[in-house]
């Protein structure tokens, strides 16, 4: 009997199906395999937002545990997943809405899951920016010889169904009987934080700094040693665009690369960096992988929104034309190296790192011809010139109308507007204030963060409104640093003091 087209069609479309679903799930499990930084029956937190990737995420390890499975995962997982409505100004209502949503959907894998607010971060120790000792150390053995020993020794992990099922009941009565009771006044004050800041782009930054945070709390409260997230490959290439934009080139490699070790005890693994968007949604929509849609800051804004939100824009026109274009600047990430003290929380004192990213440092140039060196004088220059411009402001509103016009060539930022009576601030921002000076608290803030979070201070209106963990890590950075000062005080230079004249006068007295 002879086949119709539309059979041989059907039939090498399953076919097609079926070996996409091989290489999705090879892919997954090669990435794990090849790094070889889980090692058999640690805890791997996954981070779940409902999104496309993380939810394919969430599926590559449930099928990787299932009895089914050709080789299984030998960790054992948990999900997180952390409400973020309180920051877009959702009611309590939307938020209840999702949580229940995310719910239906955790219950389903049978793993352990928890549900909390953002709110929470308001609450969170000081302990959560002291850069934690390192995981304990695993035998010295290969990875091969683990496995193996893991097998022999320990069934207990490799759980059925059923019994996962039982203890994904128990952890939920027992970890989250009531994720979203937050206190008001929190949600206010959250509120209250977000709105200081001027630019969406820094709120985005100081959303991801504020979440992490509160992941790695979480993980270390429930006893976690890893944190996997869901970024896609093409995530990451906007990523890698937008942070050398932000000021965050020195910080690329963590940032990007697999693994991230800045927190020490928690290490973070993107599994997923090898997957394109559009694999992804293929697969979940051939496998009928379940996602919610929760909406960001970046929802319904213009493409000049923010600077995230514009590189996405390019990177994903510019990807409709040149399909390499994604796959080119992922592998030029895994390429890129930094000169600065390596990120490990081992290996650098806490007081070398940022205090909200947790990189390594990038202000401590020695260099006078560097960029950020550069950057710094041409700041000073601008302040010093504003605050020129601020005293002719002042004289000439004393003057009165008949005061003479100003002489060419005065800087532009002494005009003021018509009828309006407030002038342009040095940093273009209007009302009148300018921003030549810096609050106490905004100066010595700066010393404690890399280029790119100063940035992102900067765009706040005040610094009081930081959640107290970080203030508090900040002074007791301060006082050690001015405690270990006081310790070789007498070993220092002073600087106002003309070592090279006096030692010119010796030797003129010598000979």
């Amino acid at each position: 009997m002879q086949r119709g087209p539309s059979s041989c069609c059907h039939q090498a479309r399953r076919c097609f199906l079926g070996c996409f679903k091989d290489y999705f799930i090879h892919k997954f499990r090669a990435m794990l395999g090849k790094n070889r930084i889980i090692f058999p029956g640690e805890k791997v937190l996954l981070a779940v937002s409902g999104g496309p990737s993380s939810s394919a995420m969430l599926n590559q390890v449930q099928e990787g545990l299932s009895q089914n499975a050709h080789k299984k995962l030998r960790f054992i997982p948990g999900i997180v997943y952390i409400d973020e409505g309180a920051a877009l100004g959702q009611s309590m209502e939307k938020r209840q809405k999702t949580v229940a949503e995310m719910k239906s959907l955790f219950k389903t894998t049978g793993f352990p899951y928890y549900i909390t607010a953002l709110e929470q971060v308001l609450n969170l120790p000081s302990s959560v920016l002291e850069p934690a000792s390192s995981a304990p150390e695993w035998p010295m053995d290969s990875y091969k010889a683990s496995v193996d020993r893991f097998i022999q020794t320990d069934h207990s992990h490799c759980l059925s169904p059923e019994k996962q099922a039982d203890l994904s009941d128990l952890s939920i009565q027992e970890d989250c009987p009531a994720p979203l009771l937050t206190d008001e006044s929190n949600t206010q004050l959250l509120q209250k934080l977000f709105c200081s800041v001027k630019t969406l782009t820094a709120k985005e930054d100081l959303l991801h700094t504020i979440r992490q945070h509160l992941l790695v709390h979480t993980a270390r409260t429930e006893g976690y040693s890893k944190l996997m997230f869901g970024e896609n490959c093409t995530r990451l290439a906007v990523k890698l665009l937008a942070s050398m934009s932000l000021g965050r080139g020195a910080q690329l490699a963590v940032d990007t690369g697999f693994a991230d070790p800045r927190y020490g005890d928690i290490i973070t693994v993107r599994p997923m960096r090898d997957y394109s968007a559009k694999e992804i949604s293929f697969y979940n929509h051939m496998c009928n992988v379940p996602c919610v849609f929760i909406p960001t800051l970046e929802t319904k804004t213009t493409e000049k929104a923010s600077i995230q939100r514009l590189t996405e824009s390019f990177v994903i026109k510019l990807q409709a034309d040149f399909p390499s274009t994604v796959s080119t600047i992922y592998r030029t990430s895994e390429k890129l190296q930094t000169a600065y003290p390596s990120q490990n929380a081992s290996t650098t004192d806490s007081w070398d790192k940022c205090l909200l990213c947790m990189c390594a440092l990038d202000t401590t140039v020695a260099e006078e011809a560097s960029a950020f060196q550069a950057t710094l004088i041409s700041e000073q220059l601008s302040l010093r010139g504003n605050s020129g411009a601020s005293n002719t402001r002042t004289r000439t509103r004393t003057q009165g109308p008949t005061a003479a016009p100003a002489p060419p060539g005065q800087c532009c930022f002494s005009v003021e507007k018509e009828g309006g009576g407030e002038g342009f601030g040095v940093t273009g921002y209007e009302g009148g204030s300018s921003s030549s000076a810096k609050a106490p608290e905004t100066m010595e803030l700066e010393n404690l963060l890399c280029y790119s979070c100063r940035l992102t201070i900067k765009d706040m209106s005040s610094v009081e409104v930081l959640p107290q963990y970080i203030m508090s890590e900040a002074q007791r950075r301060r006082k050690r640093r001015s405690q270990l000062r006081e310790k070789i005080g007498e070993f220092l230079l002073d600087e106002d003091k003309d070592y090279e004249g006096e030692e010119a006068k010796s030797l003129e007295e010598y000979s």
